[in-house]
């Protein structure tokens, strides 16, 4: 019997046809949507006059331009007003399910789709949104897609899609102090680079990865296409059978065990061939941070921004333009720059998990003089639990905001911007060119670290400043 992957078993099981030397005609099980790559795919459907196949498979939520203060107030920009108004409209119309702006269920399309239960293992899962990722830490297929894909999996219930290669990265062994599995995802793009995944889908798996809370899954699966990857993907195992119980749209009673009786077949079986593979220490890591303007610039903490040595041409000319923008030089320190802002949020970060790990090390200390805190809760429910186990107190005590739910900071399409020139350690997933706004520097970094650099309003390493 040949001997498969985890990624095979999922999508060879959700191919309606295949197209001879092309494409796949492959079926979507749950789609999510969001405000600002729906209305057009909508427009278009009712343009040519076709309906919405499958109203049930498709959830809806405003994330990414929603403010993230006064949600109860008419949205001030006209743009993003429109779009959240057309997002309603639509699912009003065909009957969609949405989460909006003031419900309980309210928050970022990939931090409400695994809390609520309607991420599971087995599933093929896509949205307009590259992060989309993310639900791969429950053993499903996901991936972004395009506007005219978000047309095509309304219409059709399915998408045309080539099978993606298939890579497998282990990482084992125990991780060290100060250490999160943001720093594990940090190291891995630094190591492979942001390219080096183009044209995989991604396994994840091994000691240190199994180890991982079903939040901390999320964040490294969430980055996968910080390396070009087209998904990334974590076996489910009890850990994720636990985290799923009892959820809102989870199976229930009989149906429960039923389901996880097909969830634990979804693995990869022993002596199945990758086309690439990698193996990593879990002790060789540290607490990680980003000096350049794509993700795969990554040192640890405790080093020094690479030199120009051994580059040439269009290579040396463009890693210069980036330290330029950022305003470093090579070959100097990290540790010891001035920073302006931090951010904690984004669907990378802006869990429960990484709201309570801030409040831990935060607690009893103040922020720097120099510092903006920003909290931005993944959701309405993260939030909620914020104030009822007294983060929120902790945090605000210690200079930090709260702000309401949404991808804030994380991406210029909304008014959480960082100002021009300003330097922002975030716990988000790109420090592209203007990502958090025009001229703006970022610096991606763990929550753990966030919470260290808000105190000592530099960059440190996070071990140093919380000792016990």
């Amino acid at each position: 019997m040949e001997k498969t992957t985890l990624f095979d078993k999922i999508w060879d099981a959700h191919v309606v046809k295949s197209v001879p030397s092309g494409p796949d005609v492959f079926f979507i099980d749950k789609h999510f949507i969001h405000e600002v790559t729906s209305p057009v795919a909508f427009l278009n459907l009712e343009t040519r006059g076709i309906g919405v196949k499958n109203p049930s498979r498709t959830i809806a939520t405003p994330d990414h331009n929603v403010p993230t203060v006064d949600q109860d107030k008419t949205i001030k920009d006209k743009l993003s007003r429109m779009q959240v108004e057309r997002l309603r409209e639509n699912c009003a119309k065909y009957g969609i399910e949405l989460h909006d702006l003031g419900s309980a269920h309210h928050g970022i399309v990939h931090v409400i789709g695994p809390e609520l239960g309607i991420t599971q293992p087995g599933m093929t899962i896509v949205c307009g949104d590259s992060h989309t990722s993310t639900h791969g830490a429950f053993g499903a297929i996901a991936f972004g897609i395009g506007t005219s894909e978000v047309e095509m999996v309304l219409a059709t219930q399915c998408i045309m899609q080539s099978k993606a290669k298939k890579m497998r990265i282990n990482i084992d062994g125990i991780a060290g102090k100060g250490v999160t599995s943001k720093d594990l995802i940090l190291y891995v793009i630094a190591q492979i680079s942001a390219s080096g995944a183009t044209g995989y889908f991604v396994e994840y798996a091994g000691t240190a990865i199994q180890s991982l809370s079903m939040e901390a899954r999320m964040t490294v699966c969430n980055m996968s296409i910080e390396m070009g990857a087209r998904g990334g993907l974590i076996a489910p195992d009890e850990t994720t059978f636990d985290y799923l119980k009892g959820k809102k749209y989870a199976p229930q009673g009989e149906d429960w065990d039923k389901t996880v009786a097909y969830w634990k077949t979804l693995k990869t079986d022993e002596g199945a061939v990758f086309d690439k593979e990698y193996h990593f220490d879990a002790a060789d890591i540290e607490p990680m941070i980003t000096y350049g303007t794509n993700p795969g610039m990554g040192i640890k903490i405790v080093g020094n921004i690479p030199t120009t040595e051994g580059m040439e041409g269009s290579n040396k000319t463009s890693y210069l333009k980036s330290l330029a923008y950022m305003g470093f030089e090579p070959g100097e320190a990290i540790k010891g720059k001035k920073v302006d802002f931090v951010f904690v949020g984004s669907c990378t970060n802006g869990r429960i998990e990484d709201i309570r790990s801030v409040a831990e090390f935060v607690k009893g200390h103040k922020k720097a003089d120099n510092i903006t805190a920003w909290i931005v809760p993944g959701s309405r429910e993260v939030e909620k639990m914020a104030h009822e186990e007294g983060l929120v107190k902790i945090l605000e005590e210690a200079g930090f905001e709260l702000r309401q739910p949404g991808c804030s900071a994380c991406l210029a399409m909304n008014d959480d911007k960082i100002p021009s020139g300003k330097y922002a350690v975030s716990t988000s997933n790109r420090n592209f060119e203007g990502r958090q706004g025009p001229g703006a520097r970022t610096m991606l970094a763990s929550p753990l670290t966030v919470a260290a650099v808000a105190v000592r309003g530099e960059i440190c390493d996070p071990r140093e400043v919380f000792q016990n």
